[in-house]
């Protein structure tokens, strides 16, 4: 006798009325559909975490010179807590029903550097509080950024929040400048004949090495500060613009003008939506100098900043201060390209058939 469901056609095969196994965690999960599957990478991570733990609290500091790091209790009760955190989202979220997007789902992707960054603290903490094989006080352990963040996070947390408006500042008006220089120069060739040379006389100069005339020239040292970060952050803009405005095909402005399209409308409408793509690029560039020329201006005449915290860490052989002023300063680097980068998704939707995202 048949094994095909009664109604199901003559020439149906066994194998087509085999059922398909159920999908993946993170696949297509519907209403009624439970996940079984554990994560694997976040209960290896799990296990990392703990081992970090077990490294910090059942191993005793070695002592070395006038270093004693506090704190190394609460770090590993920390380090414990994201152990547990990872173990109930590798054995709990792959059993929820999903609707949508989950906890797992957000997690999954960066389960391997959650491996690693494990690894990296259980190593670091080894080879200097617990061995002293690095010597002390250059190489601070991880157990001395929790010191930071619980003694010293006031100054630290006020020296982000002024270097975050200095940037700001700078940025701003070397993005706006290079923007309009930018497409000043592409646009026009009176204009590129008189402000290309300067460009390219000015350009490549470091704005680091400007330093003492402007300290000198302006006012304040915030100002010059501000002058400093723009200046790096205006010449890749306005190289960058000028060459997108340029490159701008021809076929674009004679469809325009067919239409009856004035220059105003040319330069809004075509030239500069034709270019973001470079000019986005050139934000970024600048971004990335603005930040070089951020710690070195800090350095001279201001009096909070993380250039100012790192001067101030390094004149007191504060190593950990040093080293939780770096992190901070990465992770403030890290989010302002992630919302540029956000911009542009946002700005540039329209391209995303022409232009490699």
């Amino acid at each position: 006798m048949s094994d095909l469901p009664l109604g199901a056609p003559r020439h149906e095969t066994a194998a087509s009325a085999v059922r398909l196994p159920l999908p993946h965690a993170g696949e297509g999960w519907g209403e009624g559909v439970t996940r079984t599957t554990i994560w694997w990478t976040g209960a290896l991570a799990a296990l990392a975490w703990a081992a970090v733990a077990a490294i910090t609290l059942l191993l005793p500091n070695k002592e070395a010179g006038f270093s004693e790091w506090l704190y190394t209790r609460e770090f590993g009760i920390a380090t414990g807590a994201i152990a547990l955190v990872l173990q109930a989202i590798a054995l709990i979220a792959p059993a929820a029903r999903a609707p949508g997007a989950t906890l797992l789902d957000a997690v999954r992707p960066v389960g391997p550097w959650l491996v690693a960054l494990a690894a990296i603290f259980g190593l670091w903490e080894l080879l200097t509080a617990k061995l002293a094989y690095l010597p002390t006080p250059f190489f601070a352990p991880p157990t001395a950024l929790a010191e930071v963040a619980v003694d010293d996070w006031r100054r630290l947390g006020d020296s982000a929040w002024n270097s975050l408006k200095l940037l700001a500042t700078g940025v701003a008006w070397g993005s706006a400048s290079g923007f309009l220089v930018g497409v000043s120069i592409g646009w026009s060739r009176a204009v590129g004949y008189w402000v290309h040379p300067i460009i390219r006389f000015i350009g490549p100069v470091p704005a680091s090495a400007l330093l003492p005339l402007a300290f000198f020239v302006f006012p304040s040292s915030h100002a010059a500060a501000v002058f400093l970060i723009a200046l790096a952050t205006g010449f890749p803009v306005a190289v960058l613009t000028w060459s997108g405005v340029a490159g701008v095909n021809r076929n674009y402005y004679d469809v325009a003008r067919t239409m009856g399209a004035s220059n105003l409308f040319l330069v809004l409408r075509v030239a500069i939506p034709a270019a973001l793509p470079q000019v986005f690029v050139g934000l970024f560039m600048g971004l990335g100098a603005s930040f070089s020329i951020l710690v070195t201006a800090e350095m001279m005449g201001v009096k909070s900043g993380l250039g100012w915290y790192l001067t101030w860490a390094q004149g007191w052989a504060a190593y950990g201060n040093m080293y939780a002023a770096l992190i901070v300063m990465a992770v403030i680097c890290s989010s302002l390209i992630t919302l540029l980068f956000a911009l542009r998704d946002r700005a540039l939707s329209w391209q995303k058939g022409t232009v490699k995202w």
